[in-house]
C-alpha cells in the first residue's frame, strides 16, 4: 500500500517514528488527563500515563483492528484499565479524595465492561479528544482561512449562510472548505474512532 495512503495507526504500527511521535501526542494527554480528571494526583498520573504508554509502544504491533467498530479505542481502554488497578491494587495511585477522586476499583472495573456508563464515558471523551488533536495535527496542512471555516461549521455549529458572509466565499467554496478538511480527518481517524 502507498504510504501517503496508510493511516497514522497502521504508519505506527509498522514502525514508522514520525507516526509513533503523533500517537504519543494524541494518546499521552488524554490519558493523562483522563486520570487527573478521576482525581489521580498528578505525579500518580504522570507514572501511570508513562506505563499506559509504554504498553502501547510495546504492544501496539501486535494490535489487530480487524475492522470492528472502536476496537482500538476499546483496546486502550482495556489497557488503561488494566495498568490502573495494577497501580491501585500495589497502593501506587494515590486519589486526590478533596477534589473527587472516583477511580477505584469497582470505578475500574466497570471499565472492562463495553456498555458501561463508565466505558460510554470514557469512549465520549476519547472521541471528542482525538479528534480535537487530530485537528491540531492536519491544519498545518491547510490555508488558515480552510480551517477557520471547517471550524465555524463543525465546532461552533454556525450556519453555512454565516460563515458565507463571514468569509466572502461562495457556498461550494464553503462546502469545498469543510470537505477537504474533514476528508483528511477521516483519513488520519482510520483506526482510531471507526
Amino acid at each position: 500500500m502507498d504510504e501517503t495512503r496508510l493511516t497514522l495507526l497502521e504508519r505506527a504500527r509498522g514502525g514508522d517514528e514520525s507516526a509513533w511521535r503523533k500517537v504519543v501526542a494524541l494518546y499521552q494527554p488524554f490519558v493523562h488527563g483522563w486520570l487527573r480528571g478521576r482525581g489521580v494526583q498528578a505525579q500518580d498520573a504522570e507514572d501511570l500515563t508513562q506505563d499506559v504508554m509504554a504498553v502501547l509502544v510495546r504492544k501496539l504491533p501486535e494490535f489487530e483492528h480487524a475492522g470492528r467498530q472502536g476496537s482500538f479505542r476499546a483496546w486502550l481502554r482495556t489497557v488503561a484499565g488494566n495498568r490502573a488497578k495494577k497501580f491501585h491494587q500495589a497502593g501506587r495511585c494515590r486519589l486526590d479524595v478533596a477534589n473527587g477522586g472516583s477511580l477505584s476499583l469497582e470505578y475500574l472495573t466497570r471499565l472492562e465492561d463495553s456498555q458501561s456508563d463508565v466505558s460510554l464515558t470514557w469512549d465520549a471523551e476519547h472521541d471528542r479528544h482525538v479528534f480535537h488533536k487530530l485537528l491540531e495535527l492536519v491544519e498545518e496542512e491547510f490555508e488558515p482561512r480552510t480551517v477557520t471555516i471547517f471550524r465555524r461549521l463543525v465546532i461552533d455549529e454556525a450556519k453555512p449562510a454565516d460563515v458565507v458572509r463571514e468569509t466572502g466565499m461562495s457556498v461550494a467554496a464553503v462546502y469545498a472548505a469543510k470537505s477537504r478538511v474533514l476528508a483528511r480527518l477521516r483519513h488520519e481517524a482510520a483506526g482510531f474512532l471507526e
